[in-house]
């Protein structure tokens, strides 16, 4: 088996972690990511073998406008200390990944400045999408170009030139080389070029036979990504939203059916990241954190964490700006933190039960407050059970197994889960090498009012291209298509209201029959 396929991953936002400048002013390097050698250690007392890590090159703002993909953000530091934090990681047994930002670049990127000095006369104007010039753009530059998600600062590069495409591929050839990293989260794989994406898997597979690509990927069918010769992984944004939600509206069912659409797939599961507001901010019953993530850490596919949630740290995005979900914090802060504990153990857990990795999924027990499921591998049998309820519930239990994470016991084959709560068993017999069981107080929990819906049907003139829509019209467009297909339910309207991304709109609207 491929280290990714037992990984748990850690994911860094490094220049939010590192308090680095919001803007960059191109100036002398600052080694802020010296300053993540701590966390390291912390990554590995959380039981993870993984980090993904990025944007990690130099760019203009945010990281995601690349204008040097050959150079470490100045920001963060120099290649040096790219080079020996990869090998600090490796030394503690940490694999790297990150994030490969080739969708589009940012406005200072060479290409593009060579276009905006010599316009039609540029060597370099095939490197990009749709350059008319006879538009304008937001920056009033004489010339329009196809963009990411309507923003300008973002120029979509054209994979179909050969030139754009081997540049990209040296680059990933130079951090392999250099850095030695051990895969690559594709930024926007939902609309970057299937060719592109082809070419840098047999390029990368020549290599360095086990490294790993995974696609950010929020809408679509995950098959057309993971077809053979395509990317190892995707993002399970599917999973996200039930995580949450099957919580917060007391509805394991949907859950339950998510799992069964994904679990044909090994996708990467997280609760939240960098893009998406926390858990803590997201769930309605707080206590919930619990279950949510004895969930995320034992349903099939990758767990990953983001760096401040193992704290219950809350953050809730603003719809111009992502500041509150990628904030600078010091490690020394959350020594002792209850949650870290819980994230901890179920670390230690994943890492001692091979069929939470490896294993088939049976689901044994759904009602809407409570779950239930096996993992089985080589004839040894993991089983988890949780609880949504404001109250206890009472569930079925193996015989001969304990529970490994909250050491809960059962009598007669059943067991009282405490509210808000889950509980993962396993045979008495099995030497687990874990510390003594966690001890939670479980709080009442206190309901947060729902935010009022704030997508609905509107009409959308039939001749106008998706192209030319806004994105409140997009949306508009994918209810109507929602709606001529069955009855529009609340989670249809969430799921639709929380994208706000032009892209994603546009492949999601395209993608109706």
């Amino acid at each position: 088996m491929a280290w990714y396929d037992s990984a748990v991953f850690y994911h860094i936002y490094p220049l939010g972690l590192t308090g680095a400048p919001e803007k960059n002013a191109y100036s002398a390097p600052v080694s802020r990511l010296r300053t993540l050698w701590p966390w390291v250690e912390h990554i590995r007392e959380l039981g993870c073998n993984a980090l993904y890590i990025g944007p990690l090159f130099q760019s203009v703002g945010h990281g995601y406008e690349t204008t040097d993909y050959f150079t470490l953000d100045s920001r963060l530091g120099t290649n040096e200390d790219l080079k020996d934090f990869v090998a600090y990681c490796h030394e503690k047994a940490i694999r790297v990944v990150p994030d490969g930002v080739f969708n589009h670049v940012g406005r200072d990127f060479f290409a593009f400045r060579d276009l905006l000095e010599n316009r039609e006369n540029s060597g370099c104007r095939d490197w990009f999408c749709n350059v008319r010039f006879d538009r304008d753009n937001s920056f009033h530059d004489g010339l329009s170009y196809e963009n990411w998600g309507g923003y300008d600062l973002l120029v979509k590069l054209n994979h179909a030139n050969p030139a754009v495409r081997q540049y990209l591929l040296d680059a990933v050839g130079f951090w392999i080389e250099e850095f030695d990293i051990d895969g690559i989260r594709l930024d926007a794989a939902d609309v970057l070029d299937f060719g592109f994406m082809a070419a840098l898997r047999g390029f990368t597979d020549s290599k360095k036979g086990d490294f790993w690509l995974m696609g950010e990927v929020i809408h679509g069918d995950y098959g057309r990504w993971l077809a053979p010769g395509m990317l190892h992984c995707v993002t399970n944004y599917r999973l996200h939203k039930a995580l949450y939600s099957g919580h917060n509206d007391h509805n394991y069912f949907e859950i339950a059916h998510t799992v069964r659409e994904t679990s044909q797939w090994k996708l990467y599961n997280f609760v939240d990241n960098h893009d998406v507001a926390r858990i803590a901010s997201k769930l309605s019953a707080k206590a919930n954190f619990l279950p949510v993530h004895v969930l995320l850490y034992t349903l099939p596919g990758i767990p990953s964490v983001y760096y401040g949630s193992e704290f219950g740290i809350e953050g809730k995005k603003e719809r111009w700006s992502d500041r509150n979900l990628r904030p600078e914090l010091h490690l020394e802060d959350f020594r002792g933190n209850d949650q870290a504990k819980l994230i901890a153990s179920l670390g230690r857990l994943h890492g001692a039960l091979p069929e939470l990795s490896y294993g088939g999924y049976e689901e044994l027990t759904l009602t809407n407050e409570t779950f239930a499921f096996a993992r089985s591998l080589d004839g040894k049998r993991t089983v988890v059970s949780v609880n949504n309820a404001n109250t206890p519930r009472t569930v079925s239990v193996d015989s001969g197994f304990r529970g490994a994470l909250l050491g809960l016991r059962a009598q007669n084959g059943q067991a009282v889960l405490p509210p808000h709560s889950g509980e993962i068993w396993t045979a008495e017999d099995r030497d687990l090498s874990m510390p003594e069981p966690l001890k939670i107080s479980f709080q009442p929990p206190k309901p947060e009012p729902r935010q009022p819906l704030q997508v609905d049907i509107q009409p959308v003139p039939a001749a106008k291209p998706y192209d030319e829509m806004t994105v409140e019209e997009l949306q508009s467009a994918i209810l109507a298509k929602l709606a001529a297909n069955g009855p529009l339910t609340d989670r249809m309207r969430r799921e639709v209201a929380e994208n706000v991304y032009r892209d994603s709109l546009l492949n999601w609207v395209r993608s109706f029959r």
